[in-house]
């Protein structure tokens, strides 16, 4: 029976980062790492202290949420992460957490538009608000399902948090952090009756199209 032990580090190491950084507090929050050539995935376990977690508590999934590896129970959003894993062939790492910025602007359902080149080359368009649905349900599966598709690395859940991808750890680690900036910015901009400046059409098509292109440069190499 295989370990999966490369994933389940990188879950942790993750974590650490993201403790560190002030991303994740005690148990809230999820991390997943995608096992190359599998439909399968490492995930933190439900309700355990980050600054406590090694590798030998994280689970391991296939998408149909079968138990691989792990004697924890997995995160209650594993089925969330499953539904991103089956629409985003180039999603390798998933980053959940609730953020305060960012979890601001879901509570006041207002999408971050294209403010910054840097933005859309790497998280998208626009991050976008996924409609609220409870934690762990089906409904919220199918929301986040219905999303995702679109090619963007960064979405609002509605009265939640946030979820962000990459096509590796570094890269997933390094949206978050660019999101909460983007958030905070919006944010303050939203204080004043001012017009919200945005990025030129042209300029966002011509960054997103390099961010689409990184993704299908990727799948093809999986």
């Amino acid at each position: 029976m295989k370990s999966y032990q490369v994933q389940r580090q990188s879950v942790v190491d993750t974590c650490r980062t993201l403790l560190q950084k002030g991303y994740l507090k005690a148990t809230e929050g999820n991390v997943s790492v995608r096992v190359p050539e599998e439909n399968v995935f490492a995930i933190t376990p439900s309700s355990y202290d980050y600054a406590l977690m090694q590798c030998d508590d994280i689970c391991v999934l296939d998408v149909e949420l079968v138990p691989l590896a792990g004697e924890r129970r997995p995160s209650i959003e594993s089925a969330m992460h499953a539904a991103v894993y089956q629409a985003r062939p180039d999603v390798q790492v998933i980053i959940h957490t609730h953020q305060p910025y960012a979890s601001a602007l879901g509570i006041m359902r207002k999408p971050i538009p294209a403010l910054f080149d840097e933005q859309v080359r790497f998280l998208g368009r626009s991050v976008e608000i996924i409609p609220y649905a409870p934690s762990g349900t089906s409904f919220l599966k199918k929301n986040v399902r219905n999303k995702v598709g679109s090619g963007n690395n960064a979405f609002i859940l509605q009265n939640h948090g946030v979820l962000v991808f990459g096509m590796d750890e570094a890269q997933a680690i390094h949206n978050m952090a660019l999101l909460e900036k983007c958030a905070l910015v919006y944010l303050l901009a939203l204080l004043n009756d001012e017009k919200i400046s945005r990025i030129p059409l042209a300029v966002r098509e011509i960054a997103f199209s390099k961010l689409r292109s990184d993704e299908k440069k990727f799948k093809k190499t999986k």
